[in-house]
């Protein structure tokens, strides 16, 4: 079933003397419980797109339609977690600035996600792991349907990138949320989503959606070694104008 739809989305950056199209005619749905992956070259309007999903952008012309009562969050590329705040008080800050009291839930997901021993810690004692798992929490504070992720472990080395990417995939999994990644790693992006959108350079248009059908799918790490992985980066690498 969709939750969210997107027609015709169009970016336009004006300047005094001209202006740039950035996205163009961007359309797709998302389904419950759905994860899907965007990818393409640098800059061609990944992360314009989830700015626009949560409002921090605003889009030129087209359609957005959420599913009655949606409530979207946003993880960041970088986790910005405030250092003189607790890890608890990190993960109710969202719930602050929207006047929301869920404070017993945020304690049962630290709890839940190997953070109990360190609720009333500072993220400066925290692997960087740990703080993105601490970032996802505090998303997942104002108990949003569909995940917004943008490039959300690319500040990790390779071997934490591939933990954390268990990590999440399985607490959204677990927690049943739908998600859209912006990522610029294929395996990645191949290892997690059901869907991968690959778009073009500026101005950027849909050059192909993919199913992601891995024999035995379970997590990130493991569906890096199904027969069809090495078949579906191929297929996206030559999808990708990297000129």
């Amino acid at each position: 079933m969709s939750i969210l739809t997107i027609k015709n989305l169009n970016k336009i950056y004006h300047t005094k003397n001209s202006e740039t199209k950035a996205i163009e005619d961007f359309s797709f749905e998302l389904n419950d419980n759905e994860f899907i992956a965007i990818v393409g070259p640098s800059g061609c309007g990944k992360s314009t797109i989830l700015n626009i999903l949560a409002n921090l952008d605003n889009k030129s012309n087209g359609e957005i339609i959420l599913k009655d009562n949606i409530k979207l969050g946003y993880m960041l590329q970088q986790d910005a977690l405030f250092n003189w705040k607790t890890v608890l008080d990190n993960c109710l800050l969202g719930l602050e600035i929207n006047k929301m009291n869920n404070k017993d839930y945020v304690s049962k997901l630290l709890k839940t996600y190997g953070l109990k021993d360190f609720i009333n810690s500072y993220p400066n004692n925290l692997s960087g792991g740990m703080r993105q798992r601490v970032a996802l929490i505090r998303t997942l504070a104002t108990k949003p349907d569909i995940l917004l992720l943008d490039e959300p472990f690319s500040a990790l080395d390779y071997q934490t990138r591939l933990k954390v990417s268990d990590d999440v995939y399985n607490i959204i999994k677990k927690e049943k949320k739908s998600a859209i990644m912006v990522t610029h790693d294929i395996a990645e992006a191949i290892s997690m989503a059901d869907k991968i959108i690959v778009l073009s350079k500026r101005p950027s248009v849909i050059k192909k959606i993919i199913d992601i059908n891995l024999t035995d799918k379970s997590t990130p790490i493991n569906n890096r070694k199904a027969k069809e992985f090495a078949y579906y980066y191929d297929l996206i690498w030559k999808e990708i104008d990297y000129d």
